[in-house]
């Protein structure tokens, strides 16, 4: 939902100048917004390029300088993926910073100080479309049960058991879904 979120609210005009370069490169445009979603979620389950993108990071889970970040995850405890990311990155954050630092991090905030955090001028609308809901598996409540259907069987045909859970559900994925391959 968040990247026909983006699709729509992308600028007609910087898709056009980056699809031109795109061509020129051999790289797949950016495509339209016609505002059907499950036309959409058909050509993205067909062309599976984000379960590839997965696969290509989820090779390297192990590896010491990779760290997975699941938006559950930060939607259920922000401070203690916030304290996860900043171990691993080495990043010292004194005691009394912390809650002034995870509240500047939530959605909501970031949300309210779009022009701070980031340049969104190739959105309509800004950083309020680009940060849209903040939300997560609304295109449960979206798409039909014989979508669902074929994206469980896609999932299972191209992810490993273990990254597929965990695109589902984050890091609660691994206590109740089978080890990864």
């Amino acid at each position: 939902m968040s990247l026909c979120n983006h699709y729509e609210h992308f600028k007609g005009a910087v898709r056009e100048e980056l699809n031109a370069r795109a061509a020129i490169d051999g790289v797949p445009p950016i495509p339209g917004w016609d505002g059907d979603v499950h036309r959409f979620f058909e050509k993205w389950l067909k062309e599976g390029a984000m379960f590839q993108h997965i696969v290509s990071f989820w090779r390297h889970r192990g590896d010491g300088n990779v760290k997975f970040v699941h938006y559950n995850d930060l939607r259920a405890d922000l401070a203690r993926e916030m304290r996860k990311v900043a171990a691993f990155l080495g990043i010292d954050v004194s005691e009394s910073k912390w809650p002034d630092v995870v509240e500047r991090c939530t959605f909501e905030s970031m949300r309210a100080r779009g022009d701070e955090i980031g340049s969104f001028w190739n959105f309509e609308g800004g950083a309020q479309n680009f940060l849209f809901k903040g939300t997560n598996g609304r295109w449960r409540d979206v798409l039909r049960a014989d979508e669902l259907a074929a994206y469980a069987g896609r999932t299972m045909e191209l992810l490993p058991a273990g990254a597929a859970a965990w695109l589902e559900d984050g890091r609660a994925a691994q206590s109740t879904r089978p080890s990864p391959k």
